[in-house]
């Protein structure tokens, strides 16, 4: 069973596309010419995932800007109830400033009562750090769930978001201070690679995504991946995850450069799912 753990809610059951800062607009083209591939829609992913072979994807309520959340759960588990053998839902919280913890502990809630798997947190775009206090009482509460909470770790193209909030070794503090937690750190935390290594191989409950990315640099000598590509062929082998952020990377692509690249089988059979399926519960 293939499994992506992350692709975005399709443009076409959100309304935040079209209210994208300009910052954020600019600096996401400069770099992975996401304008061109913002507009795809459910019918685009149900056919990426066909051609592709994707058997499970992870919908993730994520966003960078304003204060979508509510909505954005609500199309996740739309999505999700129109083909509950396809797709599960990771939620989201409202993280807008100045930040109504309750709140976003109740979206918490919700999230968990609609059965969705995981909450995502983006920290760096709101201008927070990953383990900013006033997020203490959402990790506490997707911990108390049972859900796995999504961290948005290494570098963002958004020019006026700084992001040292992005750094993964700030995940080391949450796992410390949440040790049953279960913490995913989107985008594998490059290019501070030698420190989430770090962190994942200190705690078990840490586990790598590479959405957004060319898995073929993770191979490549001198992309500054090596020692993440080293490690998770050893050690780190159950705690990887296959994740496209779809539309910002195309599935077909990610998975065929995944397969090109000198892993061992078992190893490429944990990351492209199944350790999705241990960990989501799918096995």
């Amino acid at each position: 069973m293939i499994i992506d753990a992350r692709v975005r809610l399709p443009a076409d059951l959100r309304s935040d596309m079209a209210e994208r800062p300009d910052d954020l607009t600019e600096g996401y083209d400069a770099i992975l010419d996401i304008s061109a591939r913002a507009a795809y829609g459910r019918a685009e992913l149900d056919a990426a995932m066909e051609t592709g072979g994707v058997d499970r994807a992870l919908v993730h309520a994520e966003y960078e800007h304003g204060d979508y959340a509510d909505e954005l759960n609500q199309g996740v588990a739309d999505m999700v109830a129109s083909a509950p053998e396809r797709y599960l839902g990771v939620g989201t919280v409202s993280q807008e400033l100045p930040l109504d913890i309750m709140r976003a502990v109740g979206q918490v809630a919700a999230c968990a009562a609609l059965g969705f798997v995981g909450v995502s947190l983006q920290p760096a775009f709101f201008h927070m750090a990953i383990d900013d206090r006033r997020l203490y009482p959402v990790y506490a509460k997707t911990a108390e769930a049972d859900l796995v909470a999504f961290v948005h770790t290494g570098i963002n193209y958004g020019t006026t978001h700084p992001f040292g909030n992005d750094h993964p070794m700030l995940l080391d503090q949450i796992a410390c201070d949440f040790p049953k937690l279960r913490l995913v750190a989107c985008h594998g935390g490059w290019p501070w690679t030698a420190e989430m290594v770090a962190v994942a191989r200190k705690h078990p409950g840490v586990y790598l995504e590479f959405g957004g990315l060319a898995p073929k640099y993770i191979a490549a000598p001198g992309s500054g991946w090596e020692v993440v590509y080293r490690f998770m062929n050893s050690v780190l082998q159950d705690q990887i995850l296959l994740g496209t952020d779809w539309p910002a990377f195309e599935i077909e692509r990610a998975l065929a450069e995944w397969r090109a690249m000198e892993l061992k089988e078992t190893v490429r059979d944990k990351l492209l799912g199944g350790n999705a399926a241990r960990l989501f519960g799918l096995d």
